[in-house]
């Protein structure tokens, strides 16, 4: 089960299509979240490039959990394309992030 909210996923999407001009905003924003909704959100970008199935999401959880050794942000900023990652990821989870973030532009 998800830790995070689909609009939490929304507004980091929309940081990470707008990382040159958005990456402080980004940084601030996952330094609010809390340890679950951070993993939860590694697993959601995993599934979204498909290092995990869907139907794997608690092991993909698990796994972010045991290997987060790199600060969040960090992480994402550093992964190709991890705003994309993350909206394959919702959509393979069988959820939209699209209406939020239509709601935050």
């Amino acid at each position: 089960m998800l830790e995070i909210s689909t609009s939490k996923v929304a507004q980091i999407i929309l940081y990470g299509h707008e990382i040159d001009r958005g990456e402080q905003e980004l940084r601030g924003f996952l330094e609010a979240l809390n340890e679950e909704e951070l993993h939860s959100l590694i697993a959601i970008m995993w599934i979204g490039r498909e290092s995990f199935a869907p139907e794997d999401l608690e092991d993909a959880i698990e796994t972010a959990r045991l290997e987060a050794s790199t600060p969040t942000a960090d992480y994402l900023i550093g992964t190709p394309h991890f705003a994309d990652h993350l909206e394959a990821g919702l959509e393979l989870l069988g959820l939209s992030a699209s209406e939020e973030e239509h709601d935050l532009l």
